[in-house]
């Protein structure tokens, strides 16, 4: 059983900035591609933006100079920092991770509890 455990959201001025974490822990072999999504009240979930294990990012247009996705492999967990916010951002923000398990062979798409993020104008 793997779990993924975020924390960081909460309520912040347009301007300002937060940053996210995110807490694999489990039965694992290795952890592949990570990413951050977001779902606003009444919209698609979509993607923030994702790394690869090697460290390479992608980012949707709209937090491109603004939202960094990083990760830290020894402790499995994969952050989202978040700057220049604007009311636009505010969302539910959720983690995932793609993960290797073994006895049996599997790779599965986890995913995080999702924490609220608000952002005042």
């Amino acid at each position: 059983q793997v779990q993924l455990l975020e924390s960081g959201g909460g309520l912040v001025q347009a301007g300002g900035s937060l940053r996210l974490s995110c807490a694999a822990s489990g039965r694992m072999l290795r952890i592949n591609d990570m990413g951050w999504y977001r779902q606003a009240p009444g919209k698609q979930r979509e993607v923030v933006g994702t790394i690869t294990s090697a460290g390479s990012t992608s980012y949707i247009d709209s937090v491109k100079g603004r939202f960094t996705i990083s990760r830290d492999n020894a402790k499995n967990t994969v952050y989202l920092q978040m700057n220049s916010l604007k009311p636009e951002d505010t969302a539910v923000y959720y983690c995932n991770a793609r993960i290797v398990q073994t006895m049996p062979m599997a790779i599965r798409d986890y995913w995080g509890q999702g924490t609220q993020v608000t952002v005042s104008s």
